[in-house]
């Protein structure tokens, strides 16, 4: 026991993983840091650097790709390539149940998905931290705009985020590089939306380095060489992931021991002192069984992993799942509408074109549902999209041959502009995961069964995502617009979170204002799980400002005798 005894344990290596051992071994805790998956150092990226001729079968799946990938195939996704797919888990041997269709993407490896993230950065502001307490939905934000604002800027100045700044209530401004460039079409959209709508158009607020960041923590990355190969993982560190970024700040400290291939599958809760004391961890390469300790734990194992753990830490104290006094554990999954959009053709700038390949696109803020407008519908949305010129895969059913054909490839094809919709979804007790002990992974654990589908609110909503966006290309003066529905099930935006939500009160949440749990206080979750309501902007930023403060609170409390 000694040998396995820490000051602090955090389970997971993502975005909110990354940032537990980093704050956590900076304020001097010996924190050990356990990933369900291999070892991944920042620069350890296998196909970062391949041309497209160096890669297999034109970097598309194969048949048994497909065989061993069924739920990374299907039509929401866009990951499983010659140059990705050694990030995504394996289906067959991490299975699921599906009682109502459910795309849970993952990755098991240091890292997580920070390495495969779409890196757009948006706060909350409190026009979400209030919309439950309004509304009458699920439970009230224990915290407010103000409580977490510090903590935005904390991390945005350490990552590095550019964009705009904007003057939007309902998009708070942050600490930004740099914003990337509108093309001239993305410019022409927003100065037709300004004047026909009065609605903003702006570019995307993303985790990619834009110019050097301001300060020198971070000496192993570079800016952004706008390749857009983001997802292969950067040897630039030219956008955030926990390898480029905090899991190098935790390991210059001293104070990480970092274990990969290490499930953590059950807390150890001890009656007497009233405290979670460890972990049981399952070694995933040999099957051996080992207990580490620690006065603190994080739990940052990604929504879903760190409600398995959860459920499936049961005891005289928790017989329903660890923590679960309130019986909300596993429930009020979320995830953003996804799918829906609309695209145009472009007539004009054929003369203009642009340099590299952006990784980021333009952003609609959220307009619905501000101030005393009312839909038939609560709550909002907003678009992400982009304007490109078509490229040579546009002759594939030409018929051109030798000469012609080289000609015509090196010129651009037609611009053409698209955006799709992401919508806040209401945490309802009635959408929930559990566990099916009747059925096992590879490694004899428990799969998750999920039971969760949009309501009726959302489906308005996916309504007016679509008429809005036709009415704004059409207005804009854009031909061929077009509708288009992407086959996805909950889950397709891989923003899944609220199975361990934050509240005011312990008989209707899981964790108070700090992330920490209510009925043992010294577990702190800070992934997803610990959501509220799920705005309609991109989360992680907020996962990170969450594990920042949390972790400053459990290093606090911890000096003062509280845990």
């Amino acid at each position: 026991m000694n040998n396995n005894t820490y000051d602090a344990i955090v389970v997971g290596t993502g975005v909110s993983g990354g940032w537990a051992a980093k704050e956590l071994t900076e304020k001097g805790l010996k924190t050990l840091v356990l990933d369900r998956g291999r070892m991944v150092k920042h620069g350890e990226y296998p196909t970062a650097m391949k041309a497209p001729w160096e890669l297999p079968y034109a970097d598309e799946p194969t048949r048994e790709d497909v065989l061993r990938h069924p739920i990374h195939t299907r039509p929401s996704f866009y990951g499983i390539t010659q140059s990705t797919k050694h990030w995504f888990v394996d289906d067959l041997d991490n299975p699921y149940v599906e009682t109502k269709p459910f795309d849970w993407f993952r990755g098991y490896h240091v890292g997580g998905r920070s390495l495969m993230w779409g890196r757009q950065s948006y706060r909350l502001g409190d026009l979400d931290f209030e919309a439950n307490g309004k509304d009458g939905v699920g439970v009230d934000w224990p915290i407010r705009y103000a409580d977490l604002a510090p903590w935005y800027d904390y991390v945005e100045e350490f990552i590095g985020v550019s964009g705009s700044v904007e003057h939007l209530a309902q998009l708070p401004d942050g600490q930004f590089l740099p914003p990337m460039e509108l093309n001239c079409v993305e410019q022409e959209f927003a100065g037709r939306l300004a004047d026909k709508f009065n609605r903003k158009l702006i570019i995307g607020r993303t985790a990619n380095l834009s110019a050097p960041l301001k300060h020198d923590k971070s000496p192993q990355r570079a800016t952004c060489q706008y390749r857009n190969l983001c997802m292969r993982g950067c040897p630039f560190g030219g956008y955030f992931s926990s390898n480029s970024s905090t899991l190098p700040s935790a390991e210059r400290t001293g104070n990480m021991t970092i274990v990969p291939n290490a499930i953590v599958h059950e807390m150890i809760y001890d009656n007497a002192k009233g405290k979670a004391t460890g972990v049981r961890v399952l070694d995933a390469e040999t099957g051996k069984q080992t207990e580490y300790f620690a006065r603190v734990i994080f739990l940052c194992a990604s929504t879903f992993g760190t409600t398995h753990i959860l459920l499936n830490s049961t005891s005289s104290r928790f017989p329903n799942g660890f923590g679960n006094d309130s019986g909300e554990l596993g429930h009020n999954v979320m995830d953003h509408l996804f799918g829906h959009g609309v695209s145009a053709s472009v007539d004009g700038h054929e003369d203009r074109y642009y340099t590299g390949r952006r990784p980021n696109g333009f952003y609609i803020p959220r307009y619905r549902n501000l101030g005393s407008e009312k839909r038939p519908y609560l709550r909002g949305f907003g678009y992400q999209g982009s304007a490109s010129r078509q490229n040579w895969s546009r002759l594939v059913d030409e018929p051109l041959l030798g000469e012609d054909l080289k000609r015509a490839a090196e010129e651009p094809g037609p611009w053409r502009l698209a955006m799709s919709g992401f919508g806040e979804m209401l945490p309802s007790h009635d959408n929930y995961v559990t566990l099916d002990r009747d059925r096992k992974d590879k490694y004899g654990l428990p799969i998750l069964n999920f039971n969760v589908a949009h309501g009726e609110n959302e489906k308005r909503m996916t309504k007016e995502i679509v008429d809005d966006a036709m009415e704004m290309m059409t207005a804009a003066g854009y031909r061929d617009v077009k509708p288009y529905h992407v086959e996805a099930n909950v889950g397709a935006a891989i923003h899944e979170m609220g199975t361990a939500r934050m509240g005011r009160d312990p008989k209707t949440s899981v964790l108070n204002g700090w992330n920490q749990m209510h009925a043992c206080k010294n577990v702190f979750i800070t992934d997803g799980s610990c959501m509220t309501s799920s705005a309609c902007q991109n989360p992680s930023l907020t996962y990170m400002a969450l594990t920042a403060r949390a972790a400053s609170h459990a290093v606090e409390e911890l000096k003062r005798g509280n845990i």
